[in-house]
């Protein structure tokens, strides 16, 4: 969701600020009668004496898997840390919030950016080759798609709401949505879904089952949608088109 990506990493920050200063007001360094540790001595685990000890250590793993999430494993936790106690003491800090707001924007949006080329490039080529086998079809929009099953029903219209089944994949099989999966068919309609949807639809007799290879201006272009379609992404789903509905 890198349209927000700017103001998931804002608040991030401010959990990360939460948790180091709660951590810093607790660590505290051994003293010089502290006995040095042995090879064979256990390394004594962290104690969560208070409520407040609990949600910082809560905090700070939410915000670690965040930032691992949005590749940022190997972040500067020196300057992490800088930042977030000149900001908490209130001195001066090395970048205005709208500079840091500013840095924070461009970054992600060249993440996305680069994202977004790959995606692209990766979805052009297994269109290319998908499009070879002689039990795809090729529409003239560039839909993609393969009968599993012919029904004998009627066809909906773009004004027609329908009952479906339905399990998505990006093309190296990751699975981001499934309603097989789930158990539950959902209705909606034809016009409210993805244009690569709306078009194969339309060509479904009640009882069809297609597979479906959605380039990615027919699905949601340069925008990611949730946490595992990125920008350009190809999709490819198997859709149960049940009942026309109305």
């Amino acid at each position: 969701m890198f349209r927000n990506a700017k103001n998931v990493f804002a608040v991030v920050i401010c959990a990360a600020m939460m948790a180091s200063e709660v951590d810093a007001q607790t660590a505290k360094a051994p003293t010089k009668s502290t006995p040095k540790p042995t090879a064979t001595a256990a390394v004594a685990a962290p104690v969560l004496k208070t409520a407040l000890d609990s949600i910082a250590y809560s905090i700070g793993l939410s915000v670690g898997g965040s930032l691992k999430a949005q590749g940022l494993a190997d972040i500067n936790t020196n300057l992490l840390v800088k930042a977030i106690n000149e900001t908490l003491k209130g001195t001066s800090t090395l970048l205005s919030p709208d500079q840091a707001n500013q840095f924070i924007g461009e970054y992600f949006q060249k993440q996305a950016n680069v994202k977004g080329d790959a995606n692209r490039k990766a979805g052009e080529a297994f269109l290319e080759e998908n499009k070879k086998r002689p039990q795809v079809t090729t529409t003239a929009s560039g839909l993609q798609y393969e009968v599993l099953k012919m029904g004998d029903g009627p066809k909906p219209a773009d004004t027609s709401r329908v009952k479906t089944h339905y399990h998505g994949t990006l093309i190296d099989g990751t699975v981001f949505d499934s309603s097989v999966e789930r158990g539950e068919p959902v209705e909606f309609p034809v016009n409210g879904v993805i244009k690569g949807w709306q078009e194969a639809l339309q060509l479904m007799p009640v009882g069809s089952k297609f597979r479906l290879y959605i380039p990615s201006d027919l699905a949601y272009g340069e925008r990611a949608a949730g946490p595992t379609i990125g920008p350009n992404s190809t999709l490819i789903f198997d859709v149960e088109l049940l009942d026309i509905l109305k």
